[in-house]
């Protein structure tokens, strides 16, 4: 059925009040980033200064081991891995791309799987794909509920040791590139990789005076370990809410471009059936003038 002006009249105010309303999501996805990426780099400092303390331990116990041929202790039986994920929607492939990632990891490693999700969305589609995560936290909606998420996280991962296992506990979560880019990522935060221990091992001391730890090295690590635990997933949260918001304003700005482009056709499709309107009239006009000018 063709469309009549006052249905026209309809669809393009609809498109105004869906173009008002995806703005707004728009500049609320712009404002949410912001605060996210200002949330990882207000950490950058706190975290060098972790990472500058590990070494310094690592240092220190490495030497204490290959004096005193310590044996390294057992290997890893269970796997425990938190993926961060998505609540809402408007976010295009994000949860499909860390959730295929993360899988495709985890699939690659020897042992039992335990998996924590955030985000009801990320968790069903670990589930369709094998791995039903064992528990989901919700995602946070402001910097603020990010240590609270943090404290959760760290609390179930710490019952997992109740038994004295050694457990390898993964990050997956998506990373911001820039502009409207992310990328899927994970990292092994325990027990410390080979890599990242011989980085820290040889990490270059700012002075040429070295420091040393004071007390024990064993305690003070277990505390270090425990700043580098929390200040890492909040890093992680950080990083997957700003790509989560980067993929939404990318979302909104394709949503916004396709509603400028039907507003657009609709005006041109009103305008023509308006013209075409008046024309009829004015044939009709025109054509009972020409009836009643014509002599009986």
């Amino acid at each position: 059925m063709s469309d009549t002006l006052e249905s026209l009249r309809r669809k393009i105010d609809g498109a105004g009040d869906l173009e008002s309303v995806v703005r707004s999501m728009k500049a609320l996805a712009a404002a949410s980033v912001g605060q996210y990426e200002r949330s990882v780099l207000a950490l950058a400092d706190y975290y060098r200064t972790i990472e500058m303390s590990l070494a310094v331990c690592l240092r220190h116990r490495g030497k204490r081991v290959a004096e005193t041929d310590e044996p390294q202790g057992p290997s890893s039986k269970t796997v425990t891995a938190v993926v961060f994920g998505s609540d809402q929607g408007l976010v295009g492939q994000f949860n499909d791309l860390i959730a295929d990632y993360s899988i495709k990891v985890l699939d690659s490693l020897p042992g039992d799987k335990r998996v924590w999700a955030v985000g009801e969305r990320i968790q069903a589609r670990l589930a369709d794909a094998g791995h039903q995560p064992v528990g989901v936290f919700p995602v946070p909606t402001a910097v603020n509920s990010i240590s609270r998420l943090v404290g959760q996280i760290l609390i179930e991962t710490q019952a997992t040791l109740g038994d004295g296992e050694i457990v390898q506990l993964y990050l997956f979560h998506n990373r911001p590139l820039g502009g409207a880019a992310y990328e899927p990522v994970g990292q092994c935060l325990l027990p410390l990789d080979q890599a990242t221990s011989l980085r820290l091992a040889h990490f270059p001391w700012p002075t040429k005076s070295l420091p040393e730890v004071i007390g024990d090295t064993e305690l003070t690590l277990k505390a270090l370990v425990a700043e580098y635990l929390f200040v890492s997933l909040f890093k992680c949260c950080s990083e997957s809410l700003a790509g989560e918001n980067t993929s939404r304003l990318a979302a909104m700005q394709r949503a916004e471009k396709n509603i400028d482009e039907l507003a657009e056709e609709l005006n041109q499709t009103f305008r023509r059936l308006r013209q075409s309107s008046i024309d009829e009239e004015l044939f009709d006009v025109i054509s009972g003038y020409e009836s009643l000018s014509k002599p009986t």
